[in-house]
């Protein structure tokens, strides 16, 4: 991928008043509390932000994205526009969308940031999209204040306008880049990462076969004795074996230590928070505690409400002002589609295109095509508005009415 260098005139100045390197401060990362260093790396070798990540990642990218065109009727699939088949199938010759997308969608959770660079023909229509990694973009402004980004790439910079890259940001403080979820909440990862170290060494160094050993005199050679018991009872492969006692020693059982029950809880708890950050539900990354066969459906229709719906608009509304030109962004749109997502369980669905069916809002074609089936065709009604048979027009209501009462009781209604 080569990427243009720009003219003399949008070189960066010699003290920029607004420049930010990797996306993020740098101070918001680096040892947390805890003392365990994280940052975007370090942070996914948890599995609960690498669980939370994935699913994020994974569900925006798997939504169907399709480039509309405003019409009379509403709009429709603008198939001849060399967006659509760049967002729908392959937004590059090295990756699909789903690739491009849960790239982009793993940077700006990671980093905040998402960048891509922009490929256009000599007509200036779009051509390619290639995803640039967030630590090595800087961000800044022109002393006529246009934004624009400066790109290091082993060590070779390349100056980018605005209109050359399909910037996303996150949730930041100035609008104009967003700040990691890792690095504003590096404590809570860190302790988890505390935890997971805490255990591993636990289990590999602890020697406990839930007892303790009990002489009733003095042990002549104690160091050959914790030896010997080390060499057979140490490590988790060991754990819980039975002692051979000799010489009257007595073997007394103990529970779990109230440290180590704490330790449990610990890791229980960290799970949740890094649920937060991301704001996912426990449920689906195996957390199931809280988690009932009543509640479990709503809790994945709210994860759509809440989490992904945001997610979905941010993208939307940045791939809208970008990669468009301003003739187009009257005519063209892109648009996630989020129908699969929310269609809950069969019996809810049917309930549902029943009404709708029922009061004329959906065609036959309408509800088929949410249910990835095939189109009837219009000659045999596939495409009809129905309603009720029992329906009025508003203006006709109470008509007979008058009628009746001008006729007296025995007139003849038509």
């Amino acid at each position: 991928m080569k990427l243009p260098l720009i003219s003399r005139f949008f070189q960066p100045r010699a003290s920029p008043k607004n420049s930010f390197w990797g996306s993020t401060y740098s101070f918001l990362f680096g040892n947390s509390s805890s003392g365990k260093i994280v940052n975007e790396r370090t942070a996914m070798q948890t599995t609960a932000v690498y669980a939370c990540v994935r699913i994020l990642a994974e569900t925006i990218a798997s939504l169907p994205l399709h480039t509309y065109k405003y019409t009379d009727r509403g709009k429709d699939k603008a198939l001849e526009h060399p967006l659509y088949y760049l967002l729908h199938d392959a937004p590059n010759p090295e990756m699909t969308s789903f690739v491009f997308r849960e790239t982009l969608m793993g940077h700006l959770l990671l980093w905040g940031n998402s960048y891509s660079q922009i490929i256009r023909d000599g007509r200036g229509r779009v051509i390619a999209l290639y995803p640039l990694l967030p630590d090595r973009m800087m961000v800044t402004m022109n002393d006529s204040g246009e934004i624009y980004y400066i790109y290091n790439k082993d060590g070779q910079i390349y100056y980018l306008r605005n209109y050359e890259v399909l910037h996303i940001p996150g949730l930041g403080f100035d609008g104009l880049i967003g700040y990691s979820p890792i690095a504003m909440a590096k404590n809570a990862v860190g302790m988890a990462i505390a935890t997971e170290e805490y255990g591993a060494k636990f289990f590999a160094n602890g020697a406990n076969p839930g007892g303790v050993l009990e002489h009733p005199g003095v042990v002549k050679d104690p160091a050959r004795v914790r030896e010997s018991w080390n060499a057979v009872y140490q490590g988790s492969s060991n754990a819980h074996r039975i002692a051979v006692l000799e010489e009257g020693m007595k073997f007394t059982s103990i529970g779990i230590p109230p440290n180590e029950a704490q330790f449990l809880e610990t890791r229980k708890f960290q799970i949740e928070e890094i649920c937060r950050i991301f704001r996912v539900p426990p449920h689906l990354v195996a957390d199931l505690e809280k988690a009932t066969f009543s509640n479990i459906e709503h809790q994945s229709i709210s994860f759509i409400d809440n989490t992904i719906i945001p997610w979905v608009s941010r993208i939307e509304q940045s791939m809208q002002r970008a990669l468009f030109s301003d003739s187009e962004k009257k005519m063209y749109f892109v648009k996630f589609n989020l129908n699969g997502r929310l269609r809950g369980d069969a019996a809810s669905r049917a309930a549902f295109y029943q009404i709708m069916r029922q009061n004329g809002i959906m065609s036959a074609n309408d509800i088929r095509e949410l249910e990835e089936m095939n189109l009837i065709p219009d000659e045999l009604g596939g495409n009809k508005y129905l309603v009720n048979g029992n329906f009025v027009d508003m203006s006709n209501a109470g008509a007979w009415t008058e009628k009746y009462n001008k006729g007296g009781e025995n007139t003849k209604l038509d």
